[in-house]
């Protein structure tokens, strides 16, 4: 089982693949992890170090996992923060040769372009992802923010959300899994993590807690992607993605930390 990951690296933290890779790992799953950036921290830190990285040593990564045969051997593809619009174009390249390559392969886009009403990506990145990434997924994990970005519809209870959903298929199929959702009919005190497939929803709801760690949407893909490698069903992917990183939020609450703490990974029960 192996999970090719395309996103961001830090040193401090749990964000991109510093938070994905780990938990794929822990749950058992082999993970082929190709960073995009490689920073000292989440930006939103007082300092920053380290750099977005360059497009050609991008390529030139991603050139070895092909010639490594990884791409024959990965169940899933996962793209998260890309970085710069030269490596999404890269990236979206390369998503493409592969999806040619193993006609099995899962690929799961992460659209990582914004939250809180506000998109921190440059225009190409978010051009990238809505007309190239996208169409070739099978699943993709926008937050609520992102769904209504992409879709152009302003998501405020079950149909609406069904309408955005069915945009970003298009002509295509692509499940839809969305994340930090508050719906009018959502439950007080509660967040929803909401699965759109077949136009049916599956719907995930877990206390909000007064915490916002960073790092949580990439922890929920990584998690989903290790469930899919595994041969878990959709629907149960989602669901055991959710609790796990409800658990870790619970900790890292009782820890009183500003990072996820996220080892060791919670376990779950038979």
């Amino acid at each position: 089982m192996l999970v090719i990951s395309i996103q961001s690296q830090v040193v401090h933290g749990h964000v991109g693949n510093s938070a994905a890779a780990y938990a794929m790992q822990a749950e058992g799953v082999n993970v082929a992890a190709v960073p995009t950036t490689l920073l000292s921290n989440h930006p939103r830190y007082p300092t920053l170090r380290g750099r977005v990285l360059e497009t050609e040593l991008v390529a030139d990564l991603l050139k070895g996992v092909e010639e490594r045969d990884l791409v024959d051997e990965a169940a899933v593809l996962v793209t998260g923060y890309l970085g710069s619009p030269g490596t999404a174009a890269v990236v979206a390249d390369f998503v493409e040769r592969a999806l040619l390559r193993n006609s099995k392969l899962v690929y799961l886009c992460d659209p990582v372009i914004g939250d809180d009403g506000r998109v921190y990506v440059a225009d190409g990145i978010l051009d990238v992802v809505r007309h190239r990434l996208l169409p070739a997924a099978n699943l993709t994990t926008p937050n609520q923010f992102e769904l209504e970005l992409l879709s152009g519809i302003t998501i405020a209870d079950a149909q609406g959300l069904r309408a955005a959903c069915a945009v970003l298929a298009g002509q295509g199929r692509i499940d839809v899994v969305a994340t930090g959702c508050t719906l009018t009919d959502t439950p007080d005190g509660q967040v929803e993590t909401i699965l759109c497939a077949d136009d049916q929803l599956s719907r995930f709801a877990t206390p909000r807690l007064p915490i916002r760690p960073y790092g949580t949407g990439d922890l929920l893909t990584g998690l989903i992607a290790a469930h899919l490698a595994k041969g878990k069903a959709m629907e149960a992917a989602v669901r055991l993605a959710v609790e796990t990183v409800f658990a870790v939020l619970v900790r890292t609450q009782e820890a009183g930390t500003a990072e996820m703490r996220l080892v060791p990974l919670p376990t779950r029960a038979p």
